[in-house]
C-alpha cells in the first residue's frame, strides 16, 4: 500500500485545513484517508449507506462493477467456477493461496470430520414453531454454537480461529438440512461423509429412511457452482455486520450469526426469494408481455426482481456464469413447472426489451439462482438459507483477517443528529 500522496482539504468557514493521505490499493480506485479529518478540521463525513467509503483494508475479493470483474485472491470468478470446487474456492478464501493436493485433502477431512451436529441441538429445534422460517432457525442453532464452543474459542489463538472456520463451513449445511427437515415434519438425517460435500447435504435434505436417494449428477454440480458464485462478495451488508462485531470482540458463531441475520433482508440474500414470489405474481408465461410493460410504468408499483445490481453497473459476471447452468438444469432434469416457464420468458423478454438493454438491467445472479433452486425442488422459505450456507465461506475468512490485521478498531460509525436541541425537563402537571 502507498500513502506518499496527499489530498488537501480546506474549510474556508474557519480556515482550518487537513492534509488527507491517498490510499491506493492492488487494484481498484484510491481512497482518501479521513483518520484525521475531525481533529484537523472539527468535521467528520456523511456517507449515507456507505456507498463512497471503504472501511477496512482486504486482500479477499475485489470488485469492479463498472467493468462486470469479480476476483477471489486475485482469480477470475470465471476461471474458479469453470475449473474448482466450492470447498476448494472456500480454502483459497481462508487461506490466500489454492491447496495443493495434500493440503486439499487434509481441508477435505477436516470438513468431513466436522459434520455432525451436537444431539441436543435435536431438542433445540423443538422450541421452534412448526411453520417457523428455515433462516430464523438456522441463525438461532449457529448463535447456540457459541454455547457449546464456549470453553475453546480463544479469538486470538490462530489455531482456534482455524478450527472454528472449519466447524462452521462443515456443520453449516448439516444445520441447514435440519432446519428444512423440522419445517416439514421429516426426521433429521445424518450426514454421510463417503459423500462429497454438496452431495452430502443434498442427501441430508432431501434422503428418507425407507428408500435411498438416487440424485442427477447436475443437480450436485449446479449447486457447487451456486455455491462458489455465492461464497464472498467483498463488504457487502451481511460481511460488514459481521466485521462489526467481530470488532468487538464476539466469538465467530455470533458473528456469523448476525451476518446471517442481515442476509435475511429481501434487498440482500432473500432477494432470490423475492423472485421467485414475483414469478407467482405473474402467475403464467401469457402475462409476461403485461408485467414487462407494468415494470416499465412509473405510476405503477411492480417491479421486477432480480435485474440490474447495486454494485455491477454493466453486467453481473456471476449471472453470466450461472446462466449457462440454468439452461442445462431444466434441460437434464426435464422440470415441468409453470413458474420456470414464466422465468425463461422474462429472461427473454428483458434481453431483447430496449427499456431494460438501454439501463443494462440484466438479468442478476438472484434471478437464476433461483431458478436453479426451484428446479431442484428447494423450496422458496430455504433459499436464503443456501446462501448463508455458501457465504458462510467468505464470512469466516473476513472475520479471520479482521483479526490478523494489526490496529484493528471497534466499529463505531458516527451521525449526523437531528433530533431537539437541548430543552429542560417539565413536570408531568405542568405539560
Amino acid at each position: 500500500m502507498s500513502d506518499t500522496k496527499t489530498v488537501k482539504l480546506v474549510d474556508e468557514s474557519n480556515n482550518r485545513s487537513s492534509e488527507l493521505p491517498l490510499l491506493s490499493g492492488t487494484l481498484g480506485p484510491a481512497c482518501v484517508d479521513i483518520g484525521n479529518l475531525y481533529k484537523d478540521t472539527g468535521h467528520f463525513t456523511y456517507d449515507p449507506g456507505y456507498g463512497s467509503t471503504a472501511s477496512t483494508k482486504s486482500a479477499i475479493t475485489y470488485i469492479d462493477g463498472d467493468q462486470g470483474v469479480l476476483l477471489y485472491r486475485g482469480y477470475p470468478i470465471e476461471q474458479l467456477a469453470e475449473k474448482s470446487s466450492f470447498l476448494e474456492t472456500a480454502y483459497l478464501l481462508l487461506n490466500g493461496e489454492l491447496p495443493s493436493k495434500g493440503e486439499f485433502a487434509k481441508f477435505e477431512d477436516d470438513i468431513t470430520h466436522h459434520t455432525m451436529m451436537h444431539e441436543s441441538l435435536k431438542d433445540f429445534f423443538k422450541g421452534f414453531h412448526h411453520d417457523a422460517h428455515p433462516m430464523a432457525m438456522l441463525a438461532a442453532s449457529v448463535a447456540s454454537l457459541s454455547a457449546f464452543y464456549h470453553d475453546d474459542i480463544d479469538v486470538d489463538n490462530a489455531d482456534d480461529r482455524k478450527l472454528a472456520a472449519i466447524r462452521l463451513i462443515a456443520k453449516m449445511p448439516t444445520i441447514a438440512a435440519a432446519c428444512f427437515r423440522y419445517s416439514i415434519g421429516w426426521p433429521f438425517r445424518y450426514p454421510r461423509n463417503n459423500l462429497e460435500y454438496v452431495d452430502r447435504f443434498l442427501h441430508m435434505m432431501f434422503e428418507v429412511p425407507s428408500e435411498p436417494l438416487t440424485l442427477s449428477p447436475v443437480a450436485a454440480k449446479a449447486l457447487d457452482l451456486l455455491f462458489i458464485l455465492h461464497a464472498d462478495h467483498e463488504q457487502n451488508a451481511s460481511t460488514s455486520t459481521v466485521r462489526l462485531v467481530g470488532s468487538t470482540g464476539a466469538n465467530p458463531y455470533a458473528s456469523i450469526a448476525a451476518g446471517i441475520t442481515a442476509l435475511w433482508g429481501p434487498a440482500h440474500g432473500g432477494a432470490n426469494e423475492a423472485v421467485l414470489k414475483m414469478l407467482e405474481e405473474i402467475g403464467t408465461a401469457d402475462k409476461v408481455e403485461s408485467a414487462v410493460k407494468r415494470a416499465k410504468d412509473k405510476n405503477d408499483n411492480f417491479r421486477l426482481m432480480g435485474f440490474g445490481h447495486r454494485v455491477y453497473k454493466n453486467f453481473d459476471p456471476r449471472a453470466k456464469i450461472i446462466r449457462e447452468m440454468t439452461h442445462k438444469v431444466l434441460g437434464e432434469l426435464g422440470v415441468n413447472d409453470p413458474l420456470l416457464e414464466v422465468a425463461l420468458k422474462l429472461e427473454e423478454a428483458a434481453l431483447k426489451d430496449d427499456y431494460f438493454v438501454e439501463r443494462k438491467l440484466y438479468p442478476n445472479v438472484d434471478f437464476y439462482s433461483g431458478i436453479i433452486y426451484k428446479a431442484l425442488n428447494i423450496p422458496t422459505e430455504m433459499f436464503t438459507v443456501m446462501f448463508a450456507i455458501a457465504r458462510t465461506a467468505g464470512w469466516i475468512a473476513h472475520w479471520i483477517e479482521q483479526h490478523e490485521t494489526p490496529g484493528a478498531r471497534i466499529g463505531r460509525p458516527r451521525q449526523i443528529y437531528t433530533g431537539a436541541d437541548v430543552r429542560n425537563y417539565v413536570a408531568a402537571d405542568k405539560r
